[in-house]
């Protein structure tokens, strides 16, 4: 137990003839905000109810950020250069960085689902592994960037989801029916969908040999009241055998 307490001791000795105490407060910081700013991009996914919330943003942007001190500080003893705050002459901060990026990607694809031709996580994804670049910019000490980025970030991701346009502003359903074969319905669902401008991304239908039909459907409606009619629709113009519909946001 000695000999552990002497090496503890010796190590820390060690660890201040390198980096004094304002330096080692200054790396506690660096990740500190990035905590912050990992958690306040993590707010808005959370809102949603994303697979990545605030404790993975924090978790990230934090690591992201102690992985840059340690690119760029750890190595000070190995190099030539002297001083601690500005790191060592030899070192290569960019070699974790690399990694830290690359590795955040494996992260970022965890969270995307496909189910047919409907995608889901993407945003979330990508507000991972922006996450990270924040952690990185925060922990070299670029507190001005990442702090903007943060804010950057946290803005597009409130305004874009008020103000949707194109693609992300569709609501994204797949609706799947079984009902009584009747030549004439085919016409009238589609009349139907385009009255409600309700858009088929993917289709397939299935003649039954005992007189029934399966429809699967993947369809994108602007406000998700149209994708509930349908079902309404179904029910009034056909024999219903059964009935599933699933409903998920782009984002």
């Amino acid at each position: 137990m000695g000999l552990h307490m002497v090496f503890l001791f010796n190590m820390l000795h060690l660890q201040f003839e390198t980096f004094d105490v304002v330096t080692h407060l200054e790396f506690f910081l660096r990740i500190v905000v990035a905590g912050i700013c990992g958690a306040i991009v993590g707010v808005e996914r959370s809102k949603r109810f994303k697979e990545a919330g605030i404790r993975t943003h924090v978790i990230i942007c934090a690591s992201a950020a102690l992985m840059m001190i340690v690119s760029k500080y750890g190595f000070i003893d190995l190099g030539s250069g002297t001083g601690a705050v500005l790191g060592a002459k030899d070192a290569d901060p960019a070699r974790i960085a690399a990694q830290v990026i690359s590795g955040v990607s494996f992260i970022g694809a965890g969270v995307i689902f496909k189910n047919s031709n409907s995608i889901k996580g993407l945003t979330t994804a990508a507000g991972v592994w922006a996450t990270a670049g924040i952690g990185l910019a925060v922990g070299s000490g670029m507190y001005i960037l990442g702090v903007f980025m943060t804010g950057f970030l946290f803005f597009m991701q409130l305004v874009m989801h008020k103000f949707a346009i194109g693609g992300d502003a569709l609501s994204t359903t797949y609706i799947k029916f079984t009902i009584k074969q009747d030549s004439a319905f085919k016409e009238k669902l589609d009349k139907h969908m385009n009255e409600q401008k309700i858009r088929v991304s993917e289709h397939n239908i299935e003649y039954m040999a005992d007189g029934y039909v399966s429809y699967s459907m993947t369809i994108r409606t602007r406000d998700n009241s149209f994708a509930d009619s349908l079902p309404e629709f179904i029910y009034s113009n056909a024999e219903v055998r059964s009935l599933s519909v699933n409903s998920s946001s782009t984002a």
